[in-house]
């Protein structure tokens, strides 16, 4: 990959005068040796899966621990009611977060974007978008282009991995990658974006991961929540022109240096946090204690 900070990809955007998402198409083809008609295609690809697992969610389905499923279908009746707080966009955006996080622990079909943790958290925020014809294919393919770009400089520069910095690596990359995702579908610039992934990073910060007995589920499905509704909130601050005061740089520097510092039992080791309440005992006892 060419870029290995955030403003060494807005300072080519400002000197080839391109826009985030074709400035990552190019860099794409660099990197793997292929033409931008593949590289098109591949990304076309993950759009697809992620429509497909969008449309095969099964409110009936449960996990094999029995701690995930059926909340996204909740969620979905919900905000069909007329008194319902949430019946809009907002809460289409939090039922289909908690959907992809559930077929996920189902062992459903998802994409992983950037982790399978947080696979609900981009699709949460593209999905409703596109299913309201708020957005197009071209469009969310572009805006997947920026998603990936940004969410590999976090990669390079800190991780996405819980096990090493958290879950503020997982959810908090990906909330981050779906506010920038968002404003290039909203026709932002590439300021724009960085400032979005910036808000959006810098509030999920120290978040740890401590998943219960050990499995992607608990708190981890309603995390993807979080992570959609804030990347919702971040993207729209910054396409107001709103500003994050510290740079996107810097916020991922941070997170790098925070995830350093948590100590093992709150990054996915099951031994911290939730996972270690009295409950999140007797869960991981009763499931382990299962022929």
């Amino acid at each position: 990959m060419m870029f290995e900070t955030i403003e060494a990809a807005l300072a080519a955007c400002r000197e080839k005068g391109l826009p985030l998402w074709r400035l990552f198409l190019e860099d794409d083809c660099r990197d793997r040796g292929v033409t931008a008609e593949a590289s098109l295609k591949q990304m076309q690809t993950l759009w697809t899966r992620m429509k497909e697992s969008g449309d095969s969610y099964d409110g009936a389905l449960r996990s094999k621990s029995g701690l995930s499923g059926g909340d996204g279908a909740k969620m979905a009746a919900y905000i069909q009611k007329e008194d319902s707080l949430s019946n809009g966009l907002i809460g289409e955006i939090i039922a289909q977060a908690l959907q992809m996080g559930e077929s996920n622990a189902c062992m459903r079909r998802i994409v992983a974007a950037p982790t399978a943790g947080s696979c609900g958290v981009l699709p949460a925020l593209l999905l409703p978008l596109y299913r309201h014809k708020l957005a197009d294919d071209r469009q969310v393919i572009e805006a997947l282009y920026t998603a990936a770009g940004f969410g590999q400089v976090v990669a390079t520069r800190a991780t996405i991995a819980g096990a090493e910095g958290g879950c503020q690596a997982e959810v908090g990359t990906a909330s981050a990658m779906a506010a920038a995702a968002l404003v290039t579908q909203q026709g932002g610039t590439p300021e724009m974006a960085a400032h979005a992934l910036a808000m959006a990073l810098k509030n999920l910060l120290g978040l740890v991961c401590d998943p219960v007995a050990g499995l992607v589920e608990v708190p981890c499905v309603k995390r993807n929540v979080i992570g959609a509704v804030n990347a919702f909130s971040a993207a729209q601050m910054a396409l107001a022109g709103i500003e994050s005061r510290i740079p996107a740089d810097e916020v991922i520097d941070a997170m790098a240096d925070i995830g350093t510092l948590l100590p093992s039992c709150l990054r996915e080791t099951g031994q911290g946090g939730l996972a270690a309440t009295r409950t999140g005992c007797d869960i991981a006892r009763e499931l382990h204690a299962k022929p």
